[in-house]
């Protein structure tokens, strides 16, 4: 806390926070100005603080760190918020890292940090680690991401493609932020469109065997990849099958069919690096004698969420699947919903909301009061219907956050790329993946905010050109690895980029370019912890596409004027102090590509 009465400059020593975030540091001073003006009477002690902000401010003329905090209190206070404002700047002057404190608008307080306080940053990175920009947020608690979830009826396509990188890299940096996560898929294997994969295998079963099949009938899956699924019958069952009625294979073929499809969906998220912990089977909600979709819907019935009654019909275009009739209604109104929800069918089956909502009822039983959904582009309608149904079963206590992904038109410099033969009617992932790779396939798809559209170019992901977000950013690794080898003929005993920078005189570091790099490195744990709680990963992309150019910047200054050149072969200690700076630059480079599941590579070749 500020001293209370005393005048001199206070030093509060960043370095002793751990980890290192340079806007919670100023927020806890701001804070402890606000306490002591609360200590002195100034304003009264209950003036509640949730609302105030320190943040970057809009314009960085402005200063380095803006914070609201004079108008939040205004009201409470019941004064101007210029006068509190005036008291807050008088108390953080006497802040030893701040250099300049000025008052804006209608109470905004800008500062300028002290030019002595950035090499704390350079020296936390390299003192924290892995460590630096790590948000404190998560403290173990569970969260669950489910992602992908594709009907397994054939391989996966580039839409699932968008789905599945921005699942998985939201699952790291949940990791990241400290929370327990489970990584899970949920296969869609009860509804009809199994029985027509079912069907549709049995059809190349009869082709492995020799008979003529003709033309793959209207209503069947007519691409190539089940092809093999047909061998591995004819070599499992012989000519069996060809002895039994449908009623007798269909649910043999179709177990065999959707192991088949799932084995090479598993095989193509492994190709993009990307691996659940739980597959959840949609039949296992009502197998082995445990009806799971009927205890849901009776738990419930004696919570007086279900009724018998009619639903009036949807506005517009009314849908295949609207009955008007008397139903089991679930109350999906009271929990934000726009009506109410079907759940048993005409002829007494279950849709699919109920099947859902049993199944998000055993992710509350498992004990997830966290849990993120990630969606295709169709699904937008199916929202408020599932966040009210987890509200219901959870008493209000768990939280269903669903992320939705917009679709991806893939080009070939700058036309549309035709289907794939293999998969019939779309473009695989696996045919995205072997022709771009992993690395450009992950950053570029979160190179856009999921929810909307996305270009992705196969020509332009690949190019080697600033043109080129993820080359761009690799680049930038690679090319501060490439000063370390650089300098090894003038200063072979500071070649090692994970060497000690601790003794580095980091007040060497004052070109206007430098201080500018090293401002965006501390952006880096404000940028972690906001992206961790907006589940929005795209946020590392941008940040890490910004911070590369900032780099590259600096680099190509030094071009043309030697004396800013990482290496200085007529002084050690400057170029000691610069290669620090490229050395935490390459590290949060490469903690930002880790949580997006990208390769850090040290050369480009």
């Amino acid at each position: 806390m500020l001293p209370r009465k005393s005048a001199n400059r206070t030093n509060w020593n960043l370095a002793k926070a751990t980890p290192m975030n340079l806007f919670r540091h100023f927020e806890a001073l701001v804070l402890a100005a606000i306490d002591h003006l609360k200590n002195d009477g100034v304003l009264p002690a209950e003036t509640p603080v949730e609302k105030v902000t320190v943040e970057p401010p809009r314009d960085p003329t402005h200063g380095d760190i803006a914070t609201n905090a004079a108008m939040v209190l205004a009201k409470p206070a019941k004064k101007p918020p210029r006068e509190i404002a005036s008291l807050i700047a008088a108390q953080l002057k006497k802040a030893h890292d701040i250099k300049t404190v000025e008052i804006a608008g209608p109470g905004f307080i800008n500062m300028v940090l002290a030019d002595s306080f950035w090499p704390q940053v350079i020296h936390a990175i390299h003192r924290e680690g892995d460590d630096f920009g790590r948000p404190q947020i998560g403290q173990g608690q569970p969260v669950n991401v489910e992602y992908v979830s594709a009907n397994p009826t054939g391989p996966m396509h580039v839409g699932h493609c968008r789905g599945a990188v921005f699942g998985d890299a939201l699952a790291n940096l949940l990791e990241f932020a400290g929370y327990e996560v489970t990584r899970e898929y949920y296969i869609n294997d009860a509804g009809a469109q199994v029985d027509v994969l079912a069907r549709s295998a049995y059809l190349r079963y009869r082709e492995a065997m020799g008979q003529e099949i003709g033309e793959i009938p209207s209503g069947l899956y007519p691409g190539d990849y089940l092809k093999p699924v047909g061998e591995a019958l004819k070599a499992k069952y012989g000519d069996v099958l060809l002895d039994m009625t449908e009623q007798e294979w269909l649910p043999r073929v179709r177990d065999f069919a959707i192991d088949a499809m799932m084995t090479t969906i598993k095989g193509d998220l492994a190709a993009l690096n990307i691996r659940h912990d739980v597959f959840f089977s949609e039949r296992s909600l009502t197998a082995g004698g445990v009806d799971q979709v009927a205890q849901t819907i009776d738990e419930l019935r004696a919570k007086h969420l279900i009724y018998e009654g009619r639903l009036p019909p949807p506005k517009g275009k009314r849908p295949d699947d609207w009955e008007d009739r008397k139903q089991t209604l679930f109350r999906a109104e009271e929990f934000g919903d726009d009506s109410d929800r079907a759940l048993i069918k005409s002829d007494g089956s279950y849709t699919y909301f109920a099947a859902d909502m049993a199944y998000h009822r055993d992710k509350i039983r498992r004990g997830f009061k966290e849990m993120i959904d990630v969606w295709g582009a169709d699904h937008g309608g199916y929202i408020k219907r599932m966040k009210a149904a987890v509200a219901a079963l959870s008493g209000r206590k768990a939280n269903l956050d669903v992320k939705i992904c917009q679709l991806v038109n893939l080009l070939r410099d700058g036309e549309p790329v035709k289907m794939s033969k293999r998969a019939g009617s779309f473009v695989t992932l696996r045919d995205v993946v072997d022709e771009v790779g992993a690395d450009a396939t992950r950053f570029m798809m979160l190179f856009r905010k999921n929810d909307a559209p996305l270009d992705f170019d196969l020509v332009k992901v690949v190019e080697q050109s600033r043109d080129n977000p993820v080359f761009y950013v690799q680049y930038a690794h690679a090319r501060a690895h490439s000063v370390f080898r650089k300098v090894r003929d003038d200063h072979p005993e500071l070649a090692d980029i994970e060497q000690d920078f601790s003794d580095a005189d980091l007040s060497r570091l004052n070109d206007a370019a430098e201080l500018g790099l090293i401002k965006s490195l501390a952006a880096y744990p404000r940028l972690m912890e906001s992206a961790a709680k907006s589940h929005e990963p795209h946020r590392i992309a941008f940040y890490l596409h910004d911070l590369a150019s900032t780099f590259h910047g600096l680099w190509n200054r030094g071009i043309d004027l030697p004396h800013l050149r990482f290496n200085q072969p007529e002084d050690k200690e400057l170029t000691k102090a610069r290669l620090a700076l490229v050395a935490a630059t390459a590290k949060v480079l490469a903690s930002g590509l880790k949580v997006l599941g990208v390769t850090a590579v040290r050369e480009l070749r």
